[in-house]
């Protein structure tokens, strides 16, 4: 398990847009937005039901601001974010400024990967 080594970041799931397994390829829900306060750039990740499991960081290298996300789903995550990195980082600076748009232009991970 690797868990955070930074402070608390407030994860609203009703400002966020949710994208499931089927659009990233992954076996977990990851919740994308805009800026949002002075941390980040992030998505948020729910495994289960409930709040956010972890926020993880956009930019490179990808690490864990707050919560915790086993090794394997961590790489999975990061690949999936090293993908779709543009993407994400139109929508958080919001260069990319509609949910649809930024929805269509995520691309799930290849299989296999």
């Amino acid at each position: 398990m690797i868990a955070a080594k930074r402070g608390k970041i407030d994860c609203d799931l009703y400002l966020m847009a949710s994208v499931g397994p089927k659009a990233t390829g992954l076996p977990f829900v990851v919740y994308i937005s805009e800026q949002q306060g002075g941390a980040g750039p992030w998505v948020g990740v729910r495994r289960e039901s409930g709040g956010c499991s972890a926020i993880v960081s956009i930019a490179a290298p990808t690490s864990i601001f707050q919560g915790s996300l086993e090794e394997q789903q961590l790489g999975a995550l990061a690949a999936w974010i090293a993908y779709n990195r543009d993407v994400l980082l139109g929508y958080w600076d919001r260069s990319i400024e509609s949910t649809a748009d930024v929805l269509a232009a995520l691309k799930p991970l290849p299989s296999g990967t």
